[in-house]
């Protein structure tokens, strides 16, 4: 299946004109919180079910964002090796969705999940340069093992610390107003 990419403006004048499109949130529920475009449905990366969008509409369109365009990617690639069809993968994200100034809903703020995985990667290899220093050097490859995970995080545009984070409980948020999810009724997307 074939995956369009489209800037954040030209999804929502295509979608102003009528065109049958849906939007896609794959970010957290806490990132999704904090900002998010008007008229999106929420299914964070990690509970994305590919089968569930089989049943979509004939014709409908669903453009897939994040905050700028990783989790989207990825979110894109399951969805069309399941054969969705009519893929859109928003360039930017949610953080260009903002910039072009469209219509959002903003609400309260949280600590984004990339901030997160940076302290917790700094706590982490501090940790082990102590230890390392203090008790016995094996502690030394807590700080290496970091370090190695987020050069694989940068070349793979993946971060399993981050995926581990985003399902603690502080991140699990309940949503003012709850968000649609495709994936409970898969018809009506």
């Amino acid at each position: 299946m074939e995956i369009t990419i489209l800037s954040a403006s030209e999804v929502h004048r295509r979608k102003n004109a009528n065109e049958p499109i849906d939007l896609l949130d794959v970010r957290t529920p806490l990132e999704y919180r904090e900002v998010h475009a008007v008229d999106t449905e929420l299914v964070p990366l990690d509970r994305l079910d590919p089968a569930a969008f089989k049943n979509r509409a004939p014709g409908r369109m669903l453009a897939v964002l994040c905050k700028s365009g990783g989790r989207a990617k990825q979110a894109c690639e399951k969805l069309a090796a399941a054969g969705v069809p009519g893929l859109i993968l928003v360039e930017g994200g949610t953080t260009a969705w903002v910039a072009a100034g469209l219509p959002v809903e903003r609400g309260k703020k949280g600590m984004s999940l990339e901030r997160q995985v940076r302290i917790a990667a700094g706590a982490l290899t501090f940790t082990g340069v102590v230890l390392g220093w203090l008790v016995h050097p094996y502690f030394f490859g807590l700080s290496g093992f970091v370090g190695a995970g987020l050069m694989f995080a940068g070349i793979t545009d993946s971060c399993a610390m981050g995926m581990l984070i985003a399902k603690m409980p502080w991140n699990q948020v309940k949503l003012d107003k709850p968000a649609q999810m495709c994936q409970t009724k898969p018809t009506n997307c």
